[in-house]
């Protein structure tokens, strides 16, 4: 699944989109209508100034009482009445008003965050080809943005919808209270001002969808120039970077102001609409006056209402076209959810708890891209307690044999098989957590050398603890740091040496105490010294474990039982060092020659 090639051919079916949305606001229904039984009051209150000029025009200015009823209330009294009157529902319609921003934020975060979990949990499930296909950048805006445009904005625009909605509504009671003559025109000038929204939907879709994509390459840039600062500044490559940022950010504002000229136009056209109501208004107000059907006030406090009633109108536009954005959002974000991963559990599993016998390899094919073979017919047996290291040339298929066996991917064709079952048999969890990984490059989390190697084990003891520190020679280093083991490392552990960084991971491996042990490459990046010590911890991981070790340097593979020689996706060659060595023209002998020809004693 690329993430750059959303459709979000699902953003028009609103009907579906709530529904899909509606488990999230479900636990916070009680707060979410209370927020929408404040709005209404506070719209309504919008209409309270205007529908007093009319009895502040008729009685107070044309200084005649009030009778309500046969009860009399003199113009005077009025003239005190109405303005304390005005200042306390305008207090009123305030704290109504706090009120319901704070429900609104409330149910928005509360909501934003129940998308983010799940989105999130569905994140960490993904398997290996997901982050392959997908750039950091394009799936931090997806999972991150697209659910608080989605989440957050769609309570606060449901919201500020009700409360335009309403306080239209008080408006047009007013004008109907008014003269229901001219209130009929602004009914029509109502209905006309919504049209535009129509022509728009598919813009803002697009443009959403291009924008997102923009904003991970943006996301991208960003996350490459920090992870590679060093690379960035010793090839002298800012002005590369720069040209890449300077670029994505024009292109968002080329999408942005696209939108902008083509959805821009909204506003004036409604404004112009409304002009044209209130000019007939005024023309036709100024005959009812004169035939006596209404009074001056009436016309005072409808034209006032009229003249309001414009900004919830507009309110109510931007909504809807708001609405549209975060519909084009709902429909992304649940596109994340609806993917599955291709490397999931079955139905029916089989239980898993160690390895009894051998791994086997069965006419394993694998290809990343169609017609592109990785690995051809791969047959090999791994028996328990064997340590097989396999070698070859770059891009030979090495790294992506033991891939297969943790199933970071699944075989094209053929099986691999624990004691006679495919591992796809088994449940992932399960089968990983009899494997322990020593990657090239190990990733450090940010916490403390304790934490990141109880990442392997959270129950284990500081006994345990204590032996695998001493097994993985991490004593010495431990000792300088300032608060030892639970000195606080930064992010992915850069303020360590690459050998230590190896291993912590070696000894995060050791204390799970997995019966199966790949090395991948794990002391390729390392000098001489480093290389020395971490193979020490190395040889400790592996004691009387079924071992696969991948390796460019053969200094590190003689003592294997068996090495197994790739090329080209073929297994070439099997046998121990000492036998391929005399194989004349072999390819374990060639690569041999290649690394030590000057320097035979290296392997002595």
């Amino acid at each position: 699944m690329k993430l750059k090639e959303t459709d979000a051919l699902t953003s028009f079916n609103y009907g579906w989109l709530l529904n899909r949305i509606f488990p999230y606001i479900k636990p916070i229904m009680g707060r979410v209508l209370l927020g929408f039984v404040i709005a209404v009051p506070v719209g309504l209150l919008d209409g309270i100034v205007s529908f007093a000029i009319k009895p502040y025009m008729d009685y107070v200015v044309g200084e005649q009482n009030l009778i309500i009823n046969g009860y009399e209330i003199s113009y005077s009294f009025l003239a005190v009445l109405m303005p304390f009157a005005i200042i306390f529902f305008a207090l009123f319609q305030g704290v109504l008003r706090y009120l319901n921003a704070y429900l609104t934020d409330w149910t928005s975060f509360k909501m934003t965050n129940a998308v983010k979990k799940d989105l999130f949990a569905n994140l960490v499930y993904m398997d290996s080809a997901f982050f392959d296909e997908n750039s950091s950048g394009i799936v931090i805006n997806r999972y991150l943005t697209d659910s608080d445009e989605a989440a957050k904005m769609l309570v606060d625009q449901i919201k500020s919808f009700v409360v335009s909605l309403f306080g239209a509504i008080s408006l047009i009671i007013v004008m109907l209270y008014s003269s229901w003559q001219l209130a009929v025109v602004g009914v029509v000038v109502l209905a006309l001002a919504f049209v535009p929204i129509i022509f728009i939907r598919k813009k803002i879709k697009s443009a959403s969808n291009k924008n997102i994509v923009i904003n991970g390459d943006i996301t991208t840039i960003m996350n490459e120039t920090y992870s590679g600062n060093k690379v960035v500044s010793g090839y002298n490559l800012q002005s590369r970077q720069i040209k890449l940022f300077n670029k994505s950010l024009d292109n968002s504002f080329n999408v942005l102001i696209s939108l902008t000229k083509r959805a821009g136009w909204m506003s004036p056209v409604m404004y112009l609409i409304a002009s044209f109501g209130i000019a007939f208004v005024l023309f036709y107000g100024t005959k009812l006056i004169h035939d006596e059907t209404i009074t001056a006030g009436s016309f005072a406090s409808f034209v006032t209402s009229l003249l309001l009633l414009y900004k919830p109108i507009k309110t109510l536009g931007n909504t809807l076209t708001k609405f549209q954005n975060i519909f084009v959002s709902l429909g992304r974000v649940f596109e994340l959810f609806d993917y599955v991963p291709s490397i999931k559990d079955k139905l029916e599993t089989v239980e898993l708890k160690d390895l009894n016998s051998n791994i086997s390899f069965n006419d394993v094919c694998f290809y990343y891209e169609p017609n592109k073979p990785v690995l051809n017919n791969i047959n090999l047996v791994v028996n328990k307690g064997e340590t097989v290291a396999i070698v070859g040339n770059s891009g030979g298929g090495k790294s992506t044999l033991v891939n297969l066996l943790t199933r970071f991917y699944d075989v094209t064709q053929g099986s691999i098989k624990f004691d006679g079952t495919d591992i796809r048999d088994f449940k992932l969890k399960d089968l990983r957590s009899i494997i322990s990984v020593v990657f090239q490059d190990n990733f450090l989390f940010t916490g403390t050398i304790r934490e990141n190697i109880l990442l392997g084990n959270h129950n284990a003891s500081e006994e345990e603890l204590a032996n695998v520190i001493e097994a993985s020679h991490l004593n010495e280093l431990i000792a300088m740091l300032p608060n030892g083991i639970d000195t606080l490392l930064g992010e992915r552990g850069t303020s360590l040496s690459g050998g230590q960084r190896q291993r912590i991971a070696i000894a995060r491996a050791m204390i799970r105490n997995t019966p199966i042990i790949v090395l991948d490459e794990a002391t390729s990046a390392l000098d001489n010294e480093s290389e020395a010590v971490v193979q020490k911890a190395l040889d400790n991981l592996t004691k009387n474990k079924t071992v696969f070790v991948i390796a460019h340097r053969l200094s590190t593979v003689k003592n294997a039982d068996r090495i197994i020689v790739i090329n080209n996706g073929n297994i070439v060659e099997e046998g121990s060092h000492e036998s391929l060595l005399n194989l004349e023209n072999g390819h374990y002998r060639h690569l041999y020659d290649m690394q030590f020809k000057q320097s035979d004693s290296v392997l002595a």
